[in-house]
């Protein structure tokens, strides 16, 4: 399981002074960023720029348990649910103080900005995506 925290900021917040929801799914994909550059090993600068690849979203499900203010700091947990030839399904939660806040299922899929179509994931991230990395030279 991969986790980051999040300090909910005036600026997440609608008039009501509650986490605006389009907000959460920006969080969500700062937590999916931060899963490949610090569990994959590569940013997303280097998957758009240097591998000329995308990683688009292709399905999104979130329900929201219960409201986030300004001032909570909120700890996202992401796990894969499915790794597929060119796609891979997160379950994506939030928490405060070990009380759920949101559970989303995201489906990303890499594609070629060549042609935008799928592409299969390089062994290396397969490898890092399923936690059993091959070793160096073997």
């Amino acid at each position: 399981m991969f986790e980051r925290t999040e300090l909910i900021r005036f600026q997440h917040c609608d008039p009501a002074g509650i986490v605006f929801y389009p907000r959460y799914v920006e969080m969500i994909n700062a937590t999916v960023e931060d899963w490949f550059a610090e569990t994959i090993g590569i940013s997303f600068h280097a998957i758009h720029v240097e591998l000329n690849v995308a990683i688009p979203a292709v399905a999104l499900e979130v329900g929201f348990t219960a409201p986030s203010r300004i001032g909570e700091v909120l700890t996202f947990m992401l796990t894969v649910e499915r790794l597929g030839a060119s796609s891979v399904t997160l379950n994506i939660s939030a928490n405060h103080n070990g009380l759920a806040r949101l559970a989303s299922k995201l489906t990303l899929v890499m594609i070629s900005k060549e042609d935008y179509r799928p592409r299969a994931w390089p062994e290396d991230f397969r490898s890092r995506i399923t936690g059993r990395e091959t070793s160096q030279g073997a």
